[in-house]
């Protein structure tokens, strides 16, 4: 059944696009929710202008996501989880674990962006895949690393902590 969108359906059809769906989808979904209507002629010119004003929307982000791949490509990132002496860690690193670590940097990018098979769980270094569209793709190195204990964090610090200045003899 054709049917034209009144708005933008993911993985279906922006808006003003006569599309063909299978009458079922589009007798109980698309029509009683107001998102296709009938492909006349007079639809189709009413709805031309916010075709046009979609299509310009998406070119703006597909800029966006063209600088923002530029930016992200060749990065690595280092995250701190705790371990056991194995190696293996008490929990993992997921798709959202990384969107948030960049995100922490300034790279707006979704969990859905992070392409991991399933999530990190050992100490390691991983090239982990990032799609921001279907042809934007690139790598980041990401660097799992063990995060200090208490114990190890206060022998550090002992360690580091600047030495008393004495005062100088007169």
């Amino acid at each position: 059944m054709k049917v034209l969108l009144t708005d933008t359906i993911e993985k279906v059809g922006i808006v003003g696009t006569v599309v063909d769906v299978s009458e079922g989808y589009a007798r109980n979904y698309l029509l009683p929710k107001k998102l296709a209507t009938t492909p006349t002629q007079g639809n189709i010119q009413r709805l031309e202008a916010a075709r046009k004003e979609h299509e310009a929307h998406m070119n703006l982000l597909r800029e966006q996501k063209e600088v923002l791949l530029q930016a992200i490509t060749g990065l690595e990132l280092t995250i701190a989880r705790a371990s056991n002496e194995e190696g293996h860690l008490f929990g993992s690193v997921s798709r959202r674990d990384i969107s948030e670590e960049l995100m922490k940097l300034g790279h707006a990018v979704t969990p859905d962006d992070v392409r991991l098979d399933e999530p990190l769980r050992r100490i390691d270094t991983f090239m982990v895949n990032v799609q921001l569209a279907l042809d934007l793709k690139t790598q980041i190195k990401i660097w799992v690393v063990r995060e200090k204990t208490a114990e190890e964090a206060a022998a550090t610090d002992q360690h580091s902590a600047p030495a008393e200045v004495q005062p100088a003899a007169e």
